[in-house]
């Protein structure tokens, strides 16, 4: 979806995809070492919100400066601190080895940006950092609950792997769950999720 689309949608009153953080995220949050995070299209920042009320440093990076605007307000509501970005994933680079960890929640862009941007986030953990992901997988087509309707912008954990060479998979799943993420995710849908870390040696 275009840029302008998204300003549009989250011109919308409220927050399209609610304030409550992702639950896969909070599920292993434990996992993820303390330092600097990078969050890709976070969009309105409710999960970089909760990571920076957690003690992380959090960059968040979307498309839509009004989306991110949104994100600022809410965590100086909630008394924390976030760096944003705006930039198209597309042209976005990641320095080396710079991260802790990244973070992408329902980020779904074709798959020709997609699997560059998945191996810039490889390149761009530390040692020991880590990569959370959750999704809607191709599955999803079967279910009227979110997410495009295009094949090429759904994942799956096969392809995942591919994408992600170079990190070691601790979770890697595809689920039916029942998603509850404001107005914009809500009810039974088919997702993929994502806990790897980059190996401390090569």
């Amino acid at each position: 979806m275009k840029t302008t689309n998204w300003d549009q949608r989250y011109s919308e009153p409220g927050f399209i995809y609610g304030t409550t953080p992702n639950s896969f995220l909070v599920s292993v949050v434990d996992r993820i070492p303390p330092g600097r995070v990078l969050m890709l299209a976070e969009g309105e920042g409710r999960n970089a919100v909760y990571l920076a009320s957690r003690g992380f440093q959090i960059t968040a990076v979307d498309g839509s400066a009004v989306g991110l605007g949104k994100a600022l307000e809410l965590a100086a509501e909630r008394g924390v601190s976030l760096t944003t970005i705006v930039a198209d994933l597309g042209e976005f680079e990641i320095e080396p080895e710079k991260w802790d960890a990244a973070v992408s929640c329902f980020c779904h862009i074709p798959a020709a940006i997609r699997i560059p941007l998945h191996r810039k986030v490889v390149q761009g953990l530390k040692p020991g950092g880590v990569f959370v992901l959750e999704a809607f997988s191709k599955e999803q087509m079967d279910y009227d609950t979110g997410g495009p309707k295009s094949l090429d912008m759904l994942m799956s954990v096969k392809e995942l792997r591919q994408e992600l060479d170079g990190l070691d998979f601790i979770h890697a799943a595809t689920l039916v769950r029942d998603v509850k993420e404001g107005r914009g995710h809500t009810g039974l849908a088919s997702v993929v999720q994502i806990l790897a870390a980059k190996p401390l040696t090569p």
